[in-house]
């Protein structure tokens, strides 16, 4: 493998792992609804800010959200909303999981 390459799919896995939580997909997900502030967000996912703040500076530095400052609150939407399609494809492999173990006798989860 090239360095070219190496450093393309380290930047890639980068980005993916920024999406590997619970909680981001969660964020992620609400925000292709529309910006959400701080609190907002706080108050849906039920954890603590700092824990939420966290979460989403990880997929702010990943380059999946764009923030913005308004006075005292702090708005977030999505930078980029092709990562949808990304969620899309999950989708599509978790249906064509399910499928293969229903018909073999296997578990879905």
């Amino acid at each position: 493998m090239t360095n070219t390459a190496q450093v393309k799919y380290k930047n890639q896995a980068r980005i993916i792992k920024a999406l590997a939580h619970p909680t981001r997909l969660f964020v992620v997900d609400e925000l292709a609804r529309g910006e959400r502030s701080v609190r907002e967000l706080t108050d849906m996912i039920g954890v603590e800010m700092p824990t939420v703040s966290r979460h989403l500076g990880v997929l702010r530095d990943a380059g999946i959200l764009a923030d913005d400052k308004r006075g005292l609150q702090v708005f977030y939407r999505l930078r980029v909303p092709c990562v949808l399609n990304f969620f899309k494809c999950v989708d599509a492999v978790q249906r064509n999981k399910c499928k293969t173990a229903k018909r073999t006798g296997g578990k879905c989860l």
